[in-house]
């Protein structure tokens, strides 16, 4: 069984990872760049240029310590080949912070989704 769960820095439902790990439930992180938002948070980026990525780099290998599989979304030839190369770790008192990161408020345009914004 897979649960796809929105999951990304600012959005990181430990409990229900936990509960679906500990189910046998594999947990599949739906949009781990934040639908694009993320790109506009500057403490995100200086963390990112810190280990030497972008920053999808930065958030889809975020996912991966979580135990998750991460599910990136780009018609983009090149960007699927950068978002494939997360050859690095980050830190355990970065991945707290990145837990700990403030939570975005609005998706933009991608507001309207349910699974972003809760509402039609």
């Amino acid at each position: 069984m897979v649960n796809q769960i929105l999951l990304h820095i600012s959005n990181t439902p430990l409990e229900l990872i936990e509960y679906c790990q500990k189910k046998g439930i594999a947990v599949e992180a739906y949009s781990p760049i934040a639908h694009g938002e993320i790109l506009h948070q500057p403490e995100i980026a200086s963390m990112a240029e810190k280990y030497g990525v972008s920053v999808p780099q930065l958030c889809i290998r975020y996912t991966l310590p979580l135990g998750t599989i991460s599910l990136p979304k780009t018609g983009n030839p090149e960007h699927m080949k950068t978002n494939a190369d997360v050859d690095f770790e980050i830190s355990a008192e970065d991945m707290e912070v990145l837990k700990n990161f403030k939570h975005i408020e609005s998706y933009g345009e991608s507001s309207g989704f349910p699974v972003y914004g809760g509402k039609l």
